[in-house]
Parts: C-alpha cells; structure tokens; sequence
C-alpha cells in the first residue's frame, strides 16, 4: 500500500473562496498586503516633507490710526496737538505769537530756561494739522509705539527732539559769538514736533522688513534733501537730517526692545 506523506502541521489553509495573490512573495489568504511598488510609494511619501499651509496675515488699516489702549502716547499727544492747532488758527494773533515765543527753542531761550522751552516747544506743529509732519506724527509713532511701547516711543521722540536742537542752536549760538551773525539770531522762532517725527521715522525703519525700509527712508531722506537744497530754512533742515541719522543710531536697541516686546506677547 502506498504511504502519504502526514500533512504539515505549520501550514495554515487557505480559506474557501479567498483570493489567492498572483504576486510572488506574499502569503495567501491574508488580506490586503503591501506588494512591491506599493512599498516603494509608501517609502516615498512617508519621507516627503510635509507643507504646512501658509498662514496669511490679514490687512488691518485701522491699526495705523492711534486708540486710547492700543497706543497711549501717541494717542493723548495727538490730542494735545490738535488742542494746540486749534488755538494757532482761532485764538488772537498777538496771544498766539507770545505763546509761540515763549517756546521756542531759540538761543536765548535754551541759556535761560531749557528745559520749559524743550518741553514747551514740543507741544506745537509748525504749519498746523496740515502740515507733512503731522501726518507722519500720526502715522509713524502709532507704527512706533505698536512695536515697542509708548515709554520707549517717548523717549526716541525726546531723543531726536533735544538732541538735534542743540546741534542746530549751539553752533548759531558759537557765532553770535565770534561775530558771523548778530544777536537777532538768538532769538529765532523755532518749535515743532518735526525733530522728533523725524528721528521716529529713522528709528521705525530699522524694524521694518527691507522691501519697507528702502523705500521709506529713500522717500523721507529724499524730502529732506530737498528742503535743503532749497535753502529756505538751512538749519531746520540740517535739524531734520541730523533727526534721522539719530533715529538709525538707534536700531541696535529697538531690535532687542522689538524682539522681547515679540516675544512676551507671544
């Protein structure tokens, strides 16, 4: 008689009816398996980075106008100015320009009382609401304050403001002296808020991206070269430039200020 060989212990049959892979390499029976190609792809995705959609930052145009939480200081210093504009356009000519003298910033001012007249000189618009300057004033120190707060917005404001007066009133000063000028020269009506718009633009192109900052300090310093070139008023126009160039020395500083103010509201 003939023997058979026993059956094999470890196979497993295949059930009824269950499709039988014409792939070689696969087990039977066992449904959807990964064949050759289908491994490759899968390699393939899985080591692909993966996008992450971009995030686009929407267009908020109300955030360059000043609020009373938003940006304190620019908010209640615009207040102040229209205030002040206000009583230039309306009040008594002879009030005003005793007012005005009394601010100014000139000479004979700075030896006798600085800092009332450093203070005081601030707290007017040279040319009213519409002037250039009062524009930027709004606009620049609103974009300023948002990025590092109203104190330090202050104190690049002040900065540019005192600063670039003494190194426009002290050499006119120095040549009164040495008698280049008369002494109807120490007493100039100087006043505005242009010195400190124009050491906060400086200051606030350091912290824009280049495609803003480029175009931002080639309109503004283009402006500025202009009035000077003009010759109608040099040494506010010097004051002006001087203004800038101390708003870009301090672009260190605002970084770092920028940078943890960023950092603490996140």
């Amino acid at each position: 008689m003939e023997r058979t060989a026993p059956p094999d212990e470890t196979a497993v049959a295949a059930p009824t009816g269950a499709p039988v892979s014409d792939t070689p390499g696969l087990l039977d029976g066992v449904p959807r398996q990964r064949g050759p190609r289908e491994s490759v792809d899968a390699g393939v995705r899985e080591s692909l980075p993966v996008r992450e959609p971009r995030l686009r930052v929407p267009l908020r145009p109300w955030r360059l106008v000043p609020t009373p939480t938003g940006t304190p200081f620019t908010f209640g210093y615009a207040v102040v100015l229209c205030v002040t504009s206000l009583i230039s356009a309306y009040a008594d000519p002879a009030l005003v320009h005793a007012l005005l003298q009394g601010s100014s910033t000139d000479v004979a001012h700075l030896v006798r009382t600085p800092e009332l007249v450093l203070i005081g000189s601030a707290l007017w618009v040279a040319g009213g609401v519409a002037s250039p300057f009062t524009i930027g004033f709004v606009l620049v120190l609103t974009a300023l304050e948002r990025r590092i707060g109203g104190l330090r917005t202050a104190g690049v404001f002040l900065l540019g403001h005192v600063l670039a007066t003494l190194a426009t009133e002290v050499p006119v000063g120095l040549a009164v002296l040495a008698g280049h000028l008369p002494d109807s020269s120490l007493h100039r009506l100087d006043y505005g808020v242009s010195f400190g718009v124009a050491a906060g633009t400086g200051a606030l192109a350091g912290l824009l991206s280049p495609w803003l900052r480029v175009p931002l300090l080639a309109v503004f310093g283009g402006m500025l070269l202009q009035d000077l070139l003009a010759f109608t008023d040099p040494m506010t126009n010097w004051g002006h430039l001087i203004a800038l160039a101390i708003g870009i020395a301090t672009w260190p500083v605002l970084r770092r200020w920028g940078a943890k103010r960023a950092g603490a509201g996140s």
